[in-house]
């Protein structure tokens, strides 16, 4: 048995680049590593260079703030364009509702894209190597679309009996709990904690897939009336918008090698156009919510519902922790792997998901609130959590080492003792 590698904790830059990379398919941001290599050369000679007249002092200051930003930029990109998309939808909402043809631009093109995108990215490869690990592959579907979804509607359901928030924002809650869990932000987290990486992989692919029909499935399940979906309608634009694309994009992947090829050495620029795809459905959304002054509802409960939500992300983490301690003792990878996997809620299957369940209905901005608020503030508490974990998992790593060899050293000692007593 080999000695498990030694303990290290990232530092702030990796902190910083793990926050950035956040979820490939979900935030679809990552930095290119040729400008993050410039801007680090940059300044290591800013740092060891020799203080210069008073005006290069000032312009290397200014320097270094243009770099800062540029930095925070990149590394909240996906979070600080939603923020302006919102913005400029309210300040003027024909252009998103009206003028840029939602019905077919936002509901129809951008959708469908973002799913064929889906279809040529998910590694349904790792399908078959699902059952290596039924029992976790099961305790995660379990929890991520059973248990969270039912907290949460039991949750929501309390707040609004008692009037403490708009029903389309608890509704919207219930929405956000009801969808699969993350695509590459788990498998980032997870390698950064030390858990299993195949593990949330395999799980990230097989889970997704079903998402796209059980989530809907769910989302009626719970909300009923209020949905105001017709369910046979719903399952035709699911099946043209949803399902359709991403089967397309399957066997593009399998059977047009020129177009796998294509998807690979351009696989950078594939994101961030479903990033921006995701921001341009956001606004759409969020033009037809402000154009109607019946839906605008009161910042109080925008406020109260992102404390709910935390609440909500809070207690079904350390509810999945002490869950996953009990079914999973001995093994703390898999613990780690699932604390991520029961929890996340996709964002790029969301968004868009959402829009074609509720095409049409106005309060389709309240519904994706809460999806906007769950995300970002999972890979927060993941960030915050991942170094931590690392140092958790090696320490116990190590244990289990030193454990091993004491066992080794004593089992010779009591063979040669037998000897002697022979």
């Amino acid at each position: 048995m080999s000695a498990p590698a030694s303990t290290k904790v990232p530092d702030d830059a990796a902190k910083a680049k793990l926050a950035s990379e956040g979820d490939s398919d979900e935030m679809p941001y990552k930095r290119d590593a040729a400008a993050t290599e410039t801007v680090g050369l940059e300044t290591a000679n800013a740092s060891t260079g020799e203080e210069g007249p008073r005006g290069d002092g000032e312009a290397s200051c200014l320097g270094k703030l243009c770099r800062c930003l540029m930095e925070f930029y990149v590394t909240n990109q996906f979070l600080i364009l939603v923020i302006l998309a919102i913005a400029l939808a309210s300040a003027y909402p024909p252009l998103g509702a009206i003028y840029l043809a939602p019905h077919i631009t936002s509901t129809y093109i951008a959708v469908m894209i973002i799913f064929l995108m889906a279809g040529l990215g998910l590694k349904t490869e790792e399908f078959s190597n699902a059952l290596q690990q039924i029992k976790f592959n099961l305790f995660v579907f379990v929890y991520s679309f059973g248990v969270d979804s039912s907290f949460v509607f039991g949750f929501s359901r309390l707040l609004t009996h008692y009037n403490v928030i708009h029903q389309g924002l608890a509704d919207g809650m219930v929405i956000a709990a009801s969808l699969p869990l993350t695509i590459n932000m788990c498998v980032v987290l997870t390698t950064a904690s030390g858990g299993d990486e195949a593990a949330a992989i395999r799980n990230t692919a097989l889970w997704n897939l079903v998402g796209v029909v059980l989530s809907p499935v769910l989302i009626l399940g719970y909300l009923g009336e209020s949905s105001t979906v017709n369910a046979g309608k719903l399952c035709y634009k699911l099946a043209n918008r949803v399902v359709l694309p991403i089967v397309v994009g399957q066997l593009l992947k399998w059977f047009v090698p020129a177009v796998n090829d294509f998807v690979k050495d351009y696989k950078h620029y594939f994101k961030h156009v479903q990033m921006y795809l995701l921001v341009f459905i956001v606004y759409t959304v969020f033009c037809k919510t402000f154009s109607d002054e019946d839906l605008l509802v009161p910042v109080k409960d925008t406020f109260l519902m992102i404390v709910f939500v935390g609440i909500s992300l809070a207690i079904l983490m350390v509810l999945a922790w002490y869950l996953l301690k009990l079914v999973f003792k001995r093994d703390i990878k898999l613990r780690v792997t699932g604390l991520y996997g029961c929890t996340h809620k996709t964002i790029a299957m969301g968004i868009p998901l959402i829009q074609a369940i509720y095409d049409g209905n106005p309060a389709i901005g309240l519904y994706t609130l809460p999806l906007l608020i769950w995300h970002p503030m999972q890979l927060l508490v993941g960030t915050f959590l991942a170094p931590r974990l690392l140092v958790w998992v090696e320490a116990s790593e190590e244990a289990d080492y030193q454990k091993a060899r004491k066992l080794e050293m004593v089992e010779p000692a009591s063979a040669v003792s037998k000897e002697v007593d022979v």
